[in-house]
Formats: C-alpha cells, sequence, structure tokens
C-alpha cells in the first residue's frame, strides 16, 4: 500500500480574513482531511472551522505536537499515513515547521519516505524581509534570542556584527508580552546607524512595519507589547 502525503498547511497570522492569506485549493485539500498534527489542538479546530471540513469536526483526530511531545510519540503520529492516509500538519500561526515544532515530524516523515507537501500561505518572517527594505539576497532567521537581559545584549551586538562583516540582514522574534523589552534593549545597544525594521500585526488591519536607523528610534518608541512582531537588524557596511 502507498503511503499517504504529510500536507504541511499554513494558518492564518490572526484574525484575518482566511480569503485574504490561504488560496482557495489550499482551503479545499485541508478541508477534504481528517487526520491533522497541531501544536494547540483548541486553536486548530478553530482554524478547521474556518476551513468548512468535510467531516465533522468532533470527528477529526488532531495529535499534540508541542514541547512535551516525547519522541517516539512522534511514530504514532505518522501512522496514518504509513496506513495510506494523507494527513496535515498546522502552526499555531503562519507555515509550520518554521519556528515551530512540527519540522521534527517533517524530518521523520522523510525518513519513512512519506511525500511531504508544502502548501501555499503566509509567512510573517519573509513577509517583513519583503517589507523591510532590507538585503533579501542575504539573511538568516535566528528565532528566539536570550531572554536574560545581559545575554540578550551581547547576542544583539553579536547579531549587528555579523550583518555587517556579512552583509547580512539578521531576523529573530520574542514572545509577543517580552517585545517592548526587547526592543529598548535593540535600540541601548546597537550603534545610531544601523538599521531597524518592527514588522508588527502582520496581513491583519493593525498592520504596522517601518524601518529606521536605531538613532531615529531612540526618539520615538512604538508601543508593541503584547503584539505579534519580526524584528529585522541591518548594519551597512562602512564605506
Amino acid at each position: 500500500m502507498a503511503a499517504g502525503t504529510l500536507y504541511l498547511i499554513p494558518t492564518t497570522l490572526g484574525e484575518s480574513a482566511l480569503s485574504l492569506v490561504i488560496p482557495e485549493e489550499v482551503r479545499r485539500i485541508a478541508a477534504a482531511l481528517s487526520v491533522f498534527v497541531a501544536e494547540n489542538p483548541k486553536t486548530a479546530r478553530q482554524f478547521l472551522k474556518l476551513l468548512e471540513p468535510a467531516t465533522p469536526l468532533q470527528d477529526i483526530q488532531i495529535f499534540t505536537l508541542d514541547k512535551h511531545t516525547r519522541p517516539e510519540q512522534l511514530e504514532q503520529f505518522l501512522q496514518p499515513a504509513l496506513s495510506g492516509k494523507d494527513i496535515g500538519l498546522v502552526s499555531e500561526a503562519g507555515c509550520p515547521a518554521v519556528a515551530d515544532p512540527g519540522a521534527l515530524l517533517v524530518r521523520l516523515a522523510h525518513k519513512k519516505r512519506i511525500r511531504v507537501a508544502p502548501l501555499v500561505g503566509p509567512s510573517s518572517i519573509l513577509l517583513a524581509l519583503m517589507a523591510s527594505g532590507m538585503n533579501g539576497q542575504a539573511f538568516a532567521f535566528h528565532g528566539y534570542i536570550p531572554i536574560q537581559k545581559a545575554e540578550r545584549c551581547k547576542r544583539i551586538t553579536e547579531l549587528e556584527k555579523e550583518s555587517a562583516s556579512r552583509n547580512q540582514t539578521q531576523i529573530f522574534i520574542e514572545a509577543p508580552y517580552r517585545n517592548q523589552p526587547l526592543l529598548e534593549d535593540i535600540v541601548q545597544t546597537c550603534e545610531p546607524g544601523t538599521e531597524l525594521c518592527i514588522a508588527t500585526d502582520l496581513t491583519l488591519a493593525t498592520e504596522q512595519i517601518e524601518t529606521r536607523t536605531i538613532g531615529a528610534w531612540r526618539k520615538n518608541l512604538p508601543d508593541i507589547n503584547k503584539k505579534p512582531t519580526i524584528f529585522l537588524l541591518y548594519r551597512p557596511r562602512a564605506k
């Protein structure tokens, strides 16, 4: 029996219109599935409801893949696919397996010779990079940086130096409730001529994307507390 397909299904980045960010063909494929893997089954069901699934919500099977999931459980999650059934992997927001525990499942699917099919949808990281005006030819995504102030400031300095030496855009994120302290450390730590893009609430009605030098940001810091944000740092090479 041929194995099923693991579909990587992007979700909305917030309460934005489904038609704005999820193509109809993606909606159609996802709506036909009855087995999913998600970080949070509750929010996954809320998203699936918007898709108008062919299977009643209460009959849809959702495996939980989060930081508490044991490696041996991943085998169980892929059993439906090994039995010939298509399954879907969804993230909490945006593209699965990018800054997301779903990457572990995708890795195992390849080892099991299960077809992996990424579907089109919003990526907050790429949307922010597109809109930043920074170097899109060379960039690096670092995920979360340290929480403790001393370690965080050290890491910010390292990223700034790396940007200058490699002519590379540095991209990172933080839990929304820790955004403001991170922003304050960035503007206090970096050189005045370094550029910082703050991309907040992407694809939502409240979306704000702005690139300024650190010197300019110091004069007027925005309030981004509890707002999903992507940070992009770029240090132009000295001429």
